[in-house]
This record gives structure tokens, C-alpha cells and sequence, in this order.
């Protein structure tokens, strides 16, 4: 029966494929078109944050119990029979105790009353509890160890697999991606961290030109870096624990390979490889080490001594265990058995030869196969491995100091010295300081956490896939910062910074995933099964025989392998078949002679559509159902439809962009090419017909663009809030921008532009303004900003108060009966916002309430500073209370601004550009169809910066007006159907009676006759950037001062003065204005009038009472002068006196 089954479906298959081939003759293919289903799906399954999910969520399910079974036990070492066992660890729902009493809490309360989502760490708990002697076990059962903050969306939160609206009733905004943590009401994001992959060989050259392999192991138990370097044709080992550098043939010794010709053999029998190795050999033989007991010798006279150990039991074989521990931690030695080790190195040496005869087998740590992302899961379990490590530690001197005592009388309980508030004080502190320090791994990390950056929509999911690199940005470097080749489909070539950071911060791109870590014991098993060669029973002359590869899995060296292609093709099958996860790699690497197979965690992968011989193996029908929703993407991969590729992998496959470019060679097919993309710069329509820069400007401008931030935006109390009035989804849309939901929260407007210079207003991008359109609504926005306020309780029992307004004062009239601001209210700068009054007395001891009644106060009401004449609102006051429980008031205030002289708006292709003036509609340009542009932009913005792209959407926003659908515009989309030609559009242009080129007859607004030339006119999305006038706007006359030097303070912040710099200052030399030079520098910043002695030329003083100037050092008044001087100029000399030198004014008569 099995076979008649298995007989159908080949049937079938040959159904599928005659019906293939009659299309392949008939017609363009088009189901590359229907493919482009999957990436819904992927994005549904996956999500856009998946990566940061994923990995915490493999941190709360298995990471955090693998570490506490590590360190299960606390053992008295006092009382060795008492000790506590943890037996399993788990992690509640997100609560808080208040009166003790835990309630549930949500994000969005978390973030109204500054607080930290998190949840409890529930421990069930094993211990010896005794007392004079009588010694009983006992179980509890949800001990709490400390609370754990809780990324939104990962499968302990609250939101986790709820639909849009219980989300709703929970104040959360569906389309807000999670993936973020709120820790004391601020949003934080982990970011990526970038970093060379651990327990892999890396041959690079060092400084000087040598060339050296290194390996950074990371086990467990110990992390180390180990380095083999050539040095004028000898190799040294170089390891922290030993003080000088050490002949690599002693080591061999040391570890048992006392014979040279073994070494050789290892190696390679290639003469070229023998004679390389040949130095190194002789040196071994100067210091004369021939055995491994000299070796061994040799190297414990070179362990470096540590200064606190001198006992003599420890200076024994410490070699030999540094050996063991310490080099190459990642390969273990099991019963003293160090051959692999021993085959590690020669591997090592032989790749490092091969480097040196022939360049290209140098490795680039620059290659993204090379690194690996570090997500949220992996940074918090290293913390809490460390915290819980301390705890442990802790409760561990606790017990012992308690135990010593000998006169206890009460029964010894463990559990209730389990200390809580480390683990949630240190996961919190870190979190919200971004400063990872962790002695216990040598990791010392800033800037870890960044808080989510909240403009715009996009502006936060940009921020969710951000990388942060491994170097620091001020070595100008150009390796790190070019765009690799192996960032093809895994990383965006457009969305990075300009600037310092540019080329290093780099953003993933739409369909990457980052891999978590898989179990490594059944892979190791299978590959045994699958024919791999145990090291073991191999000599040294086998290692290397030509038809054989070795297998490297995870950086160890498991064996050999006779026939590599086939064993890959096995496993392949194998993940195919779903027998093993989906995102173990392997891959063959010809020119080292090793096939590599990775499942660990951190490697960046992508999904592809699997070929046989250049026929894609998704057909129609796998596409119907998908739709029909009988099908889900994960179902692809089980079917081995499609699968994971990472970067090394990619270079086994041959993988063609469409279905019709496929050959009978390719494996496999892409599944969109504008997945190259990232999020960011998927919103650009046509990128791929712009200059390159200029869609990274806009990656960087689209995230400083003003919309709605999320359907909840006012609701939330952000300290800072920018959001349109009028927000529209643009007209000429992408795919890109239907997967993210950018349509649902847009941020901008589509303007009718046209392209003509006028009124000489417009040079240089600015961009001449409609007035009407302006009175429509154009630009206008809201900014929402947060004003704070705590009652404060002191400690002698006085707390502040807030007094009823006075009925006449001018500055009160916002305020109500209770004494604070009123909803609604118009407010302005100066106003009071809150009555509020302090205790003059705060220390001392507790007063009693009769004490209380007469204590003296002092007003200190909160006054509005915003900007002269601007008026603002009052638009909610929220009354919480913090954590030491003292009422807290919140206001948000809002203002709105329309768009003014100097406002700053950029169209998606880079094109930015300040408002120029504003002009009435009546003497604006218009069509003779009546239209009348919004904007006008000067023509001279196309030529030099290539962005054909804003024409082509100009194009395509017409006709989309004209016709009533959106078109499209997504990258390399024009093959597949994703972004429409411009014949399409010219089409639809001329169908509806405009000229197919998009160009208007235009009639001028002042004189009413035609003008001369056609003008280009239609609709573009333009987007306000946060960069406005109204906040930048500075100047004084005059103002406060520093008190040090008498200088007008600066900064707009401070009212300060507008400085007239060196080169200012150079500039008024050059013209000769020397009195404008004395005001500038002189009368109008810090002029002093000084005592000089002539005799002396020191200061001296003015005496008020005798009426004369004094000079100190002469004792009296004689030669004393009076000259002006600057303030910080008498300063310095009194600053240089106090230094033992002595600067002289010497006065000459003016």
C-alpha cells in the first residue's frame, strides 16, 4: 500500500512537472510572482523583532535552568552535612507586590508608573534544616529569588499570543513590535552586539606582518584566547599564563608528541610544509628539550608566577594544567588523553603555512561568516549566571557565620537566607545603566542597552534590528566599514549612520533570522553514524591524505570523512527532512579540505527556496493553499520546500534571483530580491534608480520624520512626543511598507509638487510654500512634552504641600481649587503649574503631628518655561505614586505648531530641504486644470544628485490620483510585478488626459498668462522633520553671566550669547574694524577695570575707604594706573601667580 502511495505521488510530480513545462512554453513564468505570499507569512511567523525574541526566550526556557543545575548546591563549610539544593527553576507572570499582596501588572502601567516589568523567579528548594544535633530534609516549593524584567512579547509576557483586541483592553498598540524591556517606566533595547565567532581558527596577520592563527575559546567553564605566531620563520605559542612567547614544538612535547617525525606527518608530508616546520624544530632542540618531562620542565619555568600563591604543592605541574584548562579550552581533554589537542595544533600550523605559501588563505574578520551577533538572551544569562553565582556565595557566608556561633539556641533554617535583591538590583541596574560588568568573565561593556527611540514608527523598529560593532568608532579604519560582499541578503547596504559611526552600526536586513544555540550531543552522534572517522584511530600520516576532509563541527575537530560531498548532501537531507533543526549549517570548504557544521547560536541566516537542478520545488498549488490558509511557512520548511542558509553555506549554493534566470546548476532560488533591504529602507519607492548616498540619507531622515508612533501614542506620557495632525499613507507605496504596517501609521504627507525655480526663494533646497495649504492642515503637528513633579515626605515626617490659588495672581489663573494646572487650560511661559510649598526644617528626628502643625514652609511653585509669546495646552495631568510611595504628578502639555520659515521637510529619496517663504495661494502657479501646487521645488535639486527615483514616484502618484490605486515602487521589483514600469504609468497618464511625460500646462499666478515652459507637477510623500525652527531659534542681547570669568554664559539652553570665535575674530582683523573688534571682545562680554603698579606690573587694588589705588606688593599707591582689561585675561595672570609665575604688565602712556 506504502508503495502505491509512494507511486501517486510520483505521478503526480510528473503531472506537476509536464504542466510545468507546458508553461514554461506557453508563458513567462509567473509564479515567481505568487511567491512573494511567503513573505507575510514569514513575517507572521518570524516577526520583524523574532531575533531578540527568540533568544530570550531561549534564555527563560532552557538557559536560565542549565545555569542554576551547574550551581545547584550551597554546602556549609562549617556544617558539611547541612546544605540546600535547588531543584528547579521557573519564571512566573509579570507581578508586583504592593502591601503584600502580588498583583498582575502590564507594560503600559509599568510605563505610566515608572516602574519595571518584570516577574518573579520561582525556585523549588531542597535543604537540610537541623538543630542540636536533629537533622531533617525538607522541600518549598516557589521560593522567590529575585525578579527577572520581562522583554514585552517574548512567551512569559502578557501580550504573548494575544489578538488586536485584548491588546486593546490592555493599552498596547498591536503593531508595536516588542522585543524591548521597560525597566523603571523607560523603554530599553538590548542592541545586537557584533563579534569574531569563539572556538574558530583565524589566521590574520598581526602588526609587524607575522603571521598568526588565533583561537578565543569560550566553554563553559573557561574563556581564553590562544595565539600561534610566526616570527622570522620560527612559531611561538603566545598565552597569557606564560610570561614570554614558547617555541610550538616544546608544546607539542609537553603534550606527548615526542617525536619530530610525527609532528611532520601531522602536518602534511609536503616538502614545502617540512621545511617550514624545520626552524621551529631546531629551536626545540637548542634549548634542548627532547622528551616531555624536559618540555614539561621548560614550561613551568616560564608560568608566569602569581604573586599570592607561594605554597609549594601548587607550583607542581602547573604547566601541564594550563596545557589541559587553558590552551584551547574548546577541545577537552578526557583522561589525560591529549591527542586532540595535539591534532588541533597541527591543524592550526598547517593553516597557517598555507597562508604563507599562498595569500588567499588568509581570513577575513571582516566576512560576516566570521562573526557572530550576540542577542539579548545570551547578555542577560552571562549577568544572571554571574548574580546567581554571587547569591550562592552569599548565602554561603551568611550560614557559615551563623553556624560558628556555638550557643544557638533556635534551629538552622537555609531557606530563609536566600537574599533576594541582588539578582533583581543587578539585572535592573544594568539594564537601565547599559553597563555589563562582569568580573567573573572579564566582560566590560558600555552603552549595552539604549532606550527606545520613539519619533516615528519606523525611527523604533529601525532601532529593534540595530547592530552594535566590536570596535570603538574613532580608528579610522576603512575594512570594517565597507560593504562586504558575504552582507548579500543578511545585512542592509543602505540603512547605516553618516559620520564616525558609518559602515560599523549596521541594521539587519527583512528576512534574517539570528540563530540560538542547539544541542550539540545527538549532532555529534549522527555525524558518527553518517561515516565520520574517529580521530582517534588515525595516524598522524593519515590526517591529510588527498581524498579526505576533515569534519569540523562547532570548531572541534571530530574526525574524517571519506566522501564530504556526500556526507553534506546527508545532512542536508537530514535538516530537510526536519530530523535535525532547520538551522544547522554545513558546508564544504574545498580549499581548507574540512567540511564545517555549525549549530550554534548567534550565526545570521535567511530562508531560500530549495531548487532541484534549477526548478524550484514550490509550485502553484503549494501557493493556493497557502493562501486558502491551509498552509503556514513553517509547514515549508517541514516539507523541505525551503530553508535556512547561513553566510558560509551560501557559497556552497548557487542561488538565482528569479525562476526564470535559473540553471540547471542553481540549488536554490531567492525568494523576493528586495528582502536585501532592510525595514528602513523599504519605505524608499524606486531605490534602485537612486544614487547610492541618497538612500542612505534617507534611511538616516526617515527616522527623524514626524507621524504617529503607535495606535496608543496618547495614551502614553513620553518625555518628548512629535506627531502629525494630519498624517497620510503615501501614495506610491512598497511591499516593504505593507509588511511592516507602516501604511496604518504613516508619517507624512502625499504634497503636490511642482518643479519650477520661483520668487529666488528656493535656492539651495529650500522649498517655496502654498499659504492655503498650510491653513488646511499641511505640516502641522503636535509636540507633547512631560513635566514632573513628586510631593516629597522628609525624613523628620514634614512632607511638601500644595496650596489653593490665590484669586487674583496673574501667573495662577491655570490652576484649580486643588492646586494644580487644569486640563484644557491655555498656558504660557511663566505661568505656575503647581502651587507647591516645602519645609524650610527636613533633618532631624520624627516630629509628632501638634510639632508638625507649626512647622514654617517655604513657596516653591513649578513655573512653565516654554517660549515667549507661544501659547500651550494643558492636555492631561496624571497623579501616581513612585516607589517610595510619594505622590508624583505628571503633566503632558501640547503644543501645536504649523509649519513656519525654516521648518525643515524631506521627500523619501534624500532630498531635504528648508522651508523657504510662504506664498498666497492667489499668486501661486496653477494648472489648467485649476490645481495649485503645495510645494514648489527648485529644479537644480535633480542633475547632480541622480535621484531618478523621486521622478518615477511623481510619475507613478499621479497616476495612482488619477486612477484610484496605489502603485507600487519596491526595489528590483520591476521583474516580478512588484514595482510598476514607467510605460505602465505613462499609460495610465495619457488615458486620463495628462501628458505622458507628467508634465502640466501652467498658467503664472501674478500675471495670469501661460507660462513658457511645461512644468512637472504631481503628488510626492513628503515627511516634517523633527528639526524645527522654533527650537533652534537663539539670540540676546544681554544676559546672565559665568561667575568664574565673568563671560556671558552659553548654550541656547542658558540664555547664553552668541560667541565670536578665533576665526571670527581673525576675519574682523583682516578687515582692520578695530573698534568693533575692542565691543565685541571687550564692552560687551567681560570688561574689567585693573590697579596696575608700574613699578611692579602687578594688580593691585582700589581701597573704597582712603580713596586711592594700592599697590600690595610695593605698599603704597605712587605708580599705580588704571587700564581695562578682560576679566579672564586678569584671571589667568592671578591663576598663573598662584603657580610661582609671575606675569609683569609693562604700561606705556596712550
Amino acid at each position: 500500500m506504502v508503495v502505491v502511495q509512494a507511486d501517486s505521488l510520483s505521478e503526480e510530480n510528473v503531472v506537476d512537472h509536464l504542466i510545468d513545462k507546458q508553461k514554461h512554453a506557453a508563458a513567462p513564468v509567473k509564479s515567481a510572482v505568487d511567491k512573494f505570499q511567503l513573505l507575510p507569512e514569514f513575517l507572521k511567523v518570524r516577526g520583524l523583532v523574532k531575533q531578540h525574541l527568540d533568544s530570550f526566550n531561549y534564555f527563560i526556557n532552557i538557559g536560565i535552568k542549565k545555569i542554576v543545575r551547574a550551581n545547584d548546591r550551597i554546602v556549609s563549610t562549617v556544617d558539611p552535612s547541612l546544605y540546600l539544593r535547588f531543584t528547579d527553576v521557573k519564571i512566573g507572570k509579570p507581578s508586583m507586590v504592593v502591601d503584600a499582596i502580588s498583583e498582575q501588572i502590564t507594560p503600559h502601567m509599568c510605563r505610566l508608573s515608572d516602574t519595571t516589568y518584570a516577574a518573579p523567579i520561582w525556585v523549588n528548594i531542597e535543604y537540610i534544616s537541623g538543630s542540636h544535633g536533629r537533622k531533617e530534609k525538607m522541600i518549598k516549593n516557589d521560593v522567590v529569588i529575585g525578579r527577572m524584567p520581562i522583554m514585552l512579547r517574548s512567551c512569559c509576557c502578557v501580550l504573548s499570543g494575544k489578538n488586536e483586541a485584548e491588546l486593546a483592553r490592555l493599552g498596547e498598540c498591536p503593531l508595536d513590535p516588542g522585543g524591548y524591556f521597560v525597566v523603571k517606566g523607560t523603554e530599553k533595547v538590548i542592541l545586537i552586539q557584533e563579534q569574531l565567532s569563539k572556538n574558530r581558527i583565524i589566521i590574520d596577520n598581526d602588526k609587524k606582518g607575522n603571521i598568526n592563527a588565533s583561537v578565543t575559546s569560550s566553554t563553559e567553564a573557561t574563556k581564553s584566547k590562544t595565539v600561534i605566531l610566526m616570527e622570522k620563520e620560527k612559531m611561538y605559542l603566545c598565552l597569557n599564563q606564560f610570561a614570554k612567547k614558547i617555541p610550538i614544538m616544546v608544546v607539542m612535547k609537553a603534550m606527548g608528541m615526542e617525536s619530530d617525525q610525527e609532528v611532520v606527518q601531522m602536518v602534511g608530508r609536503d616538502p614545502r610544509y617540512s621545511a617550514l616546520l624545520l626552524p621551529s624544530i631546531e629551536e626545540c632542540a637548542s634549548h634542548g628539550v627532547y622528551t616531555r618531562e624536559q618540555a614539561l620542565e621548560y614550561l613551568e619555568a616560564m608560568v608566569k608566577r602569581s604573586t599570592y600563591s607561594s605554597s609549594s604543592t601548587e607550583k607542581e605541574n602547573r604547566a601541564l594544567a594550563i596545557l589541559r584548562d587553558v590552551f584551547i579550552a574548546n577541545v577537552p581533554v578526557r583522561k589525560n588523553n591529549f591527542r586532540p589537542k595535539c591534532i588541533y595544533v597541527a591543524v592550526m600550523l598547517r593553516r597557517m603555512m598555507e597562508a604563507l605559501l599562498n595569500k588567499d588563505a588568509m581570513d577575513d574578520k571582516d566576512y560576516v561568516g566570521n562573526k557572530r551577533l550576540e542577542l539579548s538572551g545570551q547578555l542577560i544569562s552571562l549577568l544572571f549566571e554571574d548574580l546567581f553565582k554571587t547569591m550562592i556565595t552569599e548565602v554561603q557566608k551568611i550560614a557559615d557565620a551563623l553556624l560558628v556561633k556555638q550557643n544557638r539556641s533556635s534551629r538552622f533554617d537555609f531557606s530563609q537566607y536566600i537574599v533576594r535583591d541582588s539578582i533583581t538590583n543587578g539585572l535592573e541596574r544594568a539594564l537601565s545603566t547599559g553597563n555589563w560588568d562582569v568580573k567573573r568573565f572579564r566582560m566590560n561593556r558600555k552603552g549595552v542597552t539604549q532606550v527606545l527611540v520613539r519619533l516615528s514608527y519606523m525611527a523604533s523598529l529601525g532601532h529593534m534590528t540595530r547592530i552594535s560593532p566590536q570596535f570603538e568608532k574613532s580608528r579610522k579604519v576603512s575594512g570594517p566599514r565597507a560593504l562586504q560582499p558575504s552582507q548579500w541578503g543578511m545585512l542592509c547596504p543602505c540603512d547605516t549612520p553618516e559620520g564616525e559611526a558609518c559602515g560599523l552600526v549596521k541594521n539587519l536586513a527583512l528576512m534574517t533570522h539570528v540563530t540560538t544555540d542547539e544541542e550539540e550531543s545527538p549532532l555529534i552522534s549522527l555525524c558518527k553514524c553518517l561515516g565520520v572517522e574517529d580521530l582517534e584511530l588515525l595516524s598522524g600520516e593519515e590526517l591529510h591524505t588527498p581524498n579526505s576532509f576533515l569534519v569540523i563541527f562547532n570548531g572541534l575537530i571530530l574526525g574524517k570523512h571519506r566522501r564530504p560531498h556526500q556526507f553534506a548532501n546527508a545532512m542536508r537531507k537530514l535538516r530537510r527532512a526536519g530530523k535535525i533543526g532547520e538551522f544547522v549549517s554545513v558546508f564544504v570548504n574545498e580549499k581548507q579540505r574540512a567540511v564545517y557544521i555549525a549549530s550554534d547560536g548567534g550565526r545570521v541566516c535567511r530562508p531560500l527556496v530549495i531548487a532541484d537542478k534549477g526548478v524550484s520545488r514550490i509550485k502553484e498549488h503549494h501557493m493556493r493553499e497557502l493562501m486558502d490558509g491551509a498552509r503556514t511557512f513553517d509547514d515549508f520548511l517541514h516539507e523541505g520546500l525551503i530553508e535556512y542558509l547561513d553566510v558560509n553555506e551560501e557559497n556552497n549554493a548557487l542561488i538565482a534571483l528569479y525562476e526564470w534566470e535559473a540553471t540547471p546548476e542553481t540549488t536554490h532560488i531567492e525568494i523576493e530580491p528586495f528582502t536585501i533591504l532592510g525595514v528602513v529602507a523599504g519605505l524608499i519607492p524606486y531605490p534602485h534608480h537612486n544614487q547610492s548616498p541618497r538612500n542612505t540619507y534617507q534611511c538616516a531622515m526617515g527616522k527623524q520624520a514626524m507621524g504617529n508612533i503607535a495606535y496608543n501614542q496618547l495614551g502614553r506620557m513620553d518625555s518628548l512626543l512629535y506627531l502629525l495632525v494630519y498624517p497620510q499613507r503615501p501614495l506610491l507605496t512598497t511591499r516593504t511598507i505593507e509588511l511592516v504596517g507602516y501604511d496604518k501609521l504613516g508619517a507624512g504627507q502625499n504634497a503636490t509638487v511642482a518643479v519650477m525655480s520661483y520668487s529666488g526663494y528656493d535656492i539651495e533646497d529650500a522649498i517655496v510654500m502654498n499659504k492655503a495649504s498650510l491653513d488646511r492642515g499641511f505640516g502641522r503637528c503636535i509636540v507633547l512634552k512631560k513635566y514632573t513633579c513628586t510631593n516629597q515626605k522628609y525624613e523628620n515626617g514634614a512632607s511638601d504641600r500644595i496650596l489653593r490659588p490665590r484669586k487674583n495672581e496673574e501667573r495662577e489663573r491655570v490652576l484649580d481649587d486643588d492646586g494644580l494646572a487644569a486640563p484644557g487650560e491655555i498656558i504660557r511661559h511663566g505661568d505656575i503649574y503647581i502651587n507647591k510649598e516645602s519645609p524650610i526644617e527636613t533633618r532631624g528626628p520624627l516630629k509628632s503631628a501638634a510639632a508638625l502643625a507649626d512647622v514654617k514652609y517655604r513657596p516653591c511653585a513649578q513655573i512653565f518655561k516654554g517660549t515667549e509669546g507661544e501659547s500651550c495646552v494643558v492636555d492631561r495631568v496624571a497623579l501616581c505614586s513612585d516607589k517610595n510611595n510619594n505622590l508624583c504628578i505628571k503633566y503632558k502639555i501640547r503644543h501645536t505648531r504649523r509649519p513656519e520659515v525654516g521648518d525643515k521637510f524631506s521627500s523619501r529619496h534624500g532630498q531635504k530641504g528648508v522651508c523657504g517663504t510662504i506664498i498666497q495661494q492667489e499668486d501661486f502657479p496653477f494648472s489648467e486644470r485649476g490645481i495649485c501646487p503645495d510645494l514648489i521645488m527648485n529644479p537644480h535639486g535633480f542633475p547632480s544628485r541622480m535621484t531618478v527615483g523621486k521622478m518615477i514616484e511623481l510619475l507613478g502618484g499621479k497616476a495612482g490620483v488619477s486612477c484610484g490605486r496605489f502603485h507600487y515602487g519596491s526595489a528590483f521589483g520591476e521583474p516580478s510585478g512588484h514595482a510598476d514600469r514607467v510605460e505602465a504609468i505613462s499609460e495610465t497618464l495619457v488615458k486620463h488626459g495628462f501628458s505622458y511625460n507628467g508634465k502640466d500646462f501652467i498658467y503664472s499666478g501674478i500675471t495670469g498668462c501661460p507660462l513658457q515652459a511645461y512644468i512637472f507637477m504631481g503628488p510626492i510623500y513628503y515627511q516634517k522633520l523633527k528639526h524645527m525652527v522654533l527650537d533652534k531659534m537663539h539670540a540676546r542681547g544681554s544676559g546672565p553671566r559665568v561667575m568664574l570669568t565673568r563671560q556671558p554664559t552659553d548654550g541656547r539652553a542658558r540664555n547664553g550669547g552668541l560667541r565670536v570665535g578665533e576665526m571670527e575674530k581673525d576675519c574682523l582683523v583682516a578687515y582692520g574694524t578695530s573698534m568693533l573688534l575692542y565691543e565685541r571682545l571687550m564692552v560687551s562680554s567681560d570688561q574689567f577695570e585693573a590697579q596696575v603698579c608700574r613699578a611692579c606690573g602687578l594688580l593691585g587694588y582700589y581701597n573704597q575707604k582712603l580713596k586711592a589705588a594700592m599697590c600690595t606688593t610695593c605698599k603704597n599707591g605712587d605708580k599705580v594706573s588704571t587700564m581695562k582689561l578682560p576679566y579672564a585675561c586678569k584671571l589667568l595672570i592671578q591663576e598663573l601667580q598662584s603657580m610661582n609665575i609671575v606675569p609683569r604688565l609693562r604700561l606705556a602712556e596712550a
